[in-house]
């Protein structure tokens, strides 16, 4: 199973899963990390394990 949204080729810090996501959204790449960053510890960590699952389901951009 793929998720019709693509991982960023282009604006990636370690996978493009966030760039992909900006991207697909229209919304700021830096923005969504500065947002993830601040979120996954106040989560109990739970913004790791859906990082590693979109990384897993989302297709690189051609």
């Amino acid at each position: 199973m793929h998720l019709p949204i693509k991982r960023s080729r282009n604006d990636r810090v370690f996978a493009g899963v966030l760039g992909g996501l900006a991207k697909h959204f229209g919304w700021n790449s830096n923005l969504l990390r500065i947002i993830y960053v601040i979120l996954t510890p106040t989560s109990w960590f739970a913004g790791i394990p859906v990082y590693l699952i979109l990384w897993l389901l989302m297709e690189e951009e051609d």
